[in-house]
């Protein structure tokens, strides 16, 4: 995606369109218009977050630390996602709506399309240095142009390691070079914009878990068979 998307998230008018059903915070909907153009987007204001015993309150500053992340390491998984504070229900993430078939979601990406393996196991990666605690099947989508993103990142980063994912099926597969050459960095300094996002012993707990990766070389496997989210989709 280009600049457009993001400027057009950044500094267009947010217009409420209707509530997301299904979700545990409040998520609307809305239509971002600027210069002219107009696009649908997806609105988490803060206001609207349940509270967690886990996590502190403005989780979607989290949906903007997994994009820029994922910008960081050039693998384009997260939609470009902005923070602001003037949208209609006060401070939020809004992130770029991905048009697509909603019949389709990790496990049937997983079992009816063997060509998306490869980006479904590099969310796999991402979700482990993210400690992504929420990936669900329906939180994997694939563009109308086939391109497979990750969204809803709001529980992701916690100091304690709190992984769950519905993406068990890479488990103890080696890492591709590649990956391993992209997330070293990660090891000794995270990104300042990634950062400023975070507290600093989730800052020190990432960077702890890219170690691990490096070192292991493999995906970790889930021996407790009990690191999933609910619901599945």
């Amino acid at each position: 995606m280009s600049g457009r998307e993001l400027m057009l998230l950044a500094e267009g008018r947010v217009d409420l369109i209707a509530r997301i059903p299904r979700s545990s915070n409040a998520t609307f909907l809305v239509r971002v218009s600027w210069n002219g153009e107009s696009a649908h987007a997806v609105y988490k204001p803060e206001s609207g977050e349940r509270p967690l015993s886990d996590f502190e309150p403005g989780l979607y500053r989290r949906e903007r630390a997994a994009y820029l992340l994922s910008e960081y390491l050039q693998w384009g998984l997260v939609p470009p996602t902005v923070i602001r504070d003037d949208p209609p229900l006060g401070v939020g993430s809004l992130q770029w709506f991905v048009a697509c078939d909603y019949r389709e979601h990790y496990f049937t990406l997983y079992g009816d399309e063997p060509q998306t393996h490869g980006d479904l196991a590099r969310i796999a990666l991402f979700d482990v240095i993210s400690n992504n605690t929420d990936r669900k099947s329906g939180h994997v989508l694939r563009g109308h142009d086939g391109r497979v993103w990750g969204i809803d990142h709001g529980l992701c980063f916690s100091a304690d390691f709190k992984l769950r994912t519905v993406i068990w099926d890479f488990a103890g597969n080696p890492v591709p070079d590649a990956l391993l050459v992209d997330i070293a960095p990660l090891a000794e300094e995270v990104p300042s914009n990634v950062e400023e996002l975070l507290y600093p012993a989730e800052v020190r707990a990432l960077r702890r878990r890219v170690q691990r990766i490096l070192s292991s070389g493999v995906l970790p496997a889930d021996p407790t068979g009990m690191r999933y989210p609910w619901p599945l989709v």
